[in-house]
């Protein structure tokens, strides 16, 4: 799996997660499904990503959109 591909899968589970604690728990939890997306608005402008760092840490492999 490169990069790209586990940035999708971890933003996803973010939003995922983040809809189901906003069911459970509470409406605030919507507020990560918020951050998520402008983060993934402003990476898509910038191609900065912090999750992107970090999966390259761990040692992923490069992908297209995050060198």
């Amino acid at each position: 799996m490169n990069i790209d591909r586990a940035v999708l899968v971890f933003a996803g589970c973010m939003v995922l997660a983040s809809a189901a604690l906003a069911y459970y728990v509470s409406p605030y939890w919507l507020l990560l499904t918020a951050f998520a997306g402008l983060n993934m608005i402003q990476s898509a402008f910038t191609g900065f990503c912090p999750a992107a760092i970090v999966f390259k840490a761990l040692g992923f492999s490069k992908g297209e959109a995050f060198r």
